[in-house]
């Protein structure tokens, strides 16, 4: 995570939440993740939002504010399946993001996009964001490498979840 600038930093993390995440333990790995993200934009006092997307909608689950109290508690309650909207959930970040930017326009803005790509969506780039980050969680014999795909086609980050908890 960056250092915190003179304007602060925002964190947007967009959990998939989706019936695909469910298989092998992919959304748990997810949610274990993002304890720790949130754990270090706390003591960043960097400012935090959660996006859930999966099914059919997308759900703020948190922020954006600065994570004071956060813990892993809090994400239990968040399930998984159904189908994979990537562009509805891209777009509210998105929404999420500008609306910040016009609150504190100094602001460095980042996205964190946790999936495993497994959607038919074709999403365009998300305005608002100054840095976006694809943690991809795809696993499995067969891999569409879509969270790749976009990255390289946004000019974004790809890491997989084990290179950021190493």
């Amino acid at each position: 995570m960056p250092a915190a600038t003179q304007g602060g930093v925002l964190h947007c993390f967009l959990l998939d939440c989706s019936g695909s995440m469910l298989a092998g333990q992919q959304l748990a790995l997810a949610k274990g993740l993002l304890v720790a993200l949130f754990d270090r934009a706390s003591s960043a006092r960097a400012e935090a939002a959660l996006l859930c997307f999966g099914g059919t909608g997308v759900e703020l689950r948190f922020g954006p504010a600065v994570p004071r109290w956060w813990n892993e508690r809090w994400l239990q309650p968040v399930g998984g399946g159904g189908g994979t909207p990537l562009a509805a959930g891209l777009h509210r970040a998105a929404h999420l993001l500008e609306r910040a930017a016009r609150r504190k326009p100094l602001q460095q803005r980042w996205l964190w996009v946790l999936t495993d790509g497994r959607s038919g969506d074709l999403p365009v780039r998300p305005a608002g964001a100054d840095q976006i980050v694809f943690v991809d969680f795809e696993r499995g014999a067969i891999r569409l490498g879509r969270c790749e795909q976009l990255a390289q086609a946004w000019g974004v980050i790809w890491v997989t979840p084990e290179a950021l908890i190493g």
